[in-house]
Parts: C-alpha cells; sequence; structure tokens
C-alpha cells in the first residue's frame, strides 16, 4: 500500500472525504489517536479489526456527534441521561447503554450493550457532524500502547490506513472513563479523567 497520507488540522475536508469513500483515518482526540472509519459500513469495520489485529469477539464504541445519535443507537435509558450528556458530552465519558437494532452487528458482536464517546477534539467532532457514526477505536495494533502522536501512529500502522489528521499537542494520553448505564445506578468500569463521585453529584436528584 502508498504511504499514509498526512494531513494538518486544516485538511479536515479530506479527511472527511476518505471517510464517506469507505477509507480509515486516524483522528486525534482529547485522550489518544483513534482509528476511525464509517460506524454502518460492514467492510469498514472489517478492515478495523484487521488492520489493529484484533480479534472479531472485541466490541467497538460507536462514536457520536449529537444527544439525538445515542436515543437512536440506544434503549431503556435511564432518566438522568440527557443531564450526564449535557454535562460531560463532547469529553472523556464512554457512555455504556443498551443496544438498539440500530446498532451494526460487527459494532458490538452480539453483545446487549454498546459504548459511545463524543471526542471534545472540535475537528474531529465537526468531522463526525459530516460523516454520522463513526467506531474509532485507538490507532494502534492491539496490545501496543495507545498512541499519543502522530508517530506513534505510523509506526503501527502506516501504509495500513489512508490518512492521519495530525494534532500532537491536543493529545493528553489520559483514558477516559468508562460507565455503564444499564443497572440501577451508575458503575464504573474504568476509571478515568471523570470519577463516579463527578456523575454522581449530577444525578443527585434523580434517584
Amino acid at each position: 500500500m502508498p504511504l499514509t497520507e498526512r494531513l494538518t488540522l486544516a485538511d479536515s475536508a479530506r479527511a472527511v472525504e476518505l471517510l464517506r469513500a469507505g477509507e480509515l483515518v486516524a483522528l486525534p482526540t482529547e485522550t489518544v489517536y483513534g482509528l476511525f472509519g464509517l460506524a454502518r459500513d460492514e467492510k469498514v469495520l472489517e478492515r478495523v479489526f484487521n488492520v489493529k489485529k484484533r480479534t472479531f469477539d472485541h466490541a467497538l464504541n460507536l462514536n457520536i456527534s449529537s444527544f439525538q445519535e445515542l436515543q437512536e443507537f440506544s434503549k431503556n435509558h435511564p432518566k438522568y441521561l440527557e443531564k450526564l450528556y449535557n454535562k460531560f458530552m463532547p469529553g472523556s465519558l464512554t457512555m455504556i447503554l443498551e443496544a438498539s437494532v440500530s446498532v451494526p452487528k460487527r459494532v458490538n458482536n452480539g453483545m446487549k450493550t454498546v459504548g459511545f464517546r463524543v471526542p471534545a477534539h472540535p475537528v474531529t467532532l465537526e468531522i463526525l457532524r459530516q460523516t454520522g457514526p463513526l467506531v474509532g477505536p485507538s490507532a494502534n495494533l492491539t496490545g501496543h500502547p495507545s498512541p499519543k502522536t502522530a508517530q506513534d501512529v505510523l509506526r503501527d500502522l502506516d501504509g495500513q490506513i489512508a490518512a492521519i489528521l495530525t494534532d500532537d499537542a491536543a493529545i493528553s494520553g489520559c483514558d477516559s472513563t468508562i460507565v455503564s448505564l444499564t443497572g440501577s445506578r451508575p458503575e464504573i468500569l474504568r476509571q478515568g479523567v471523570i470519577t463516579l463521585e463527578e456523575i454522581n453529584e449530577v444525578i443527585k436528584n434523580d434517584f
């Protein structure tokens, strides 16, 4: 394959063009670089797994850009869902909710739940608004450290993806918090930037 195209933030239209064409593009988030591709395209989803050398029994998150998309791809919402969304999204929170029938099967691989992210990086968020839902696992080979620089991405994936949109300065390297909202109360599955105390403070009047 040809070498991966290097893009700057000013080249976001090119990133949108490539993604709409079914290509894989590495984009910056506020945490690490993600490997983004169309969530509704089965061939794209298979390529994400193949490029990362990831087994198909692993689920993918949906990267979305609006509360309406969150509602479309999930069901049985807690009554405080919109409060949490408005407080923490965009941001470093991954919400786990029950999946609706709209979730492509390859995304959650038969699981009843699916994770949702709204990246806080303004350019990546604008790209999502133009492309619709994207999957975006970390842009690295499975088992390798999460990529904090464009060079990290290229070390693993150069020539395997169409492009990388570079913004090393935006990367914090800190994990997002993963919270399950499928039980009677929120449950932290991975502690990241946002704490359970912060989440509970927002929804304390909803029980």
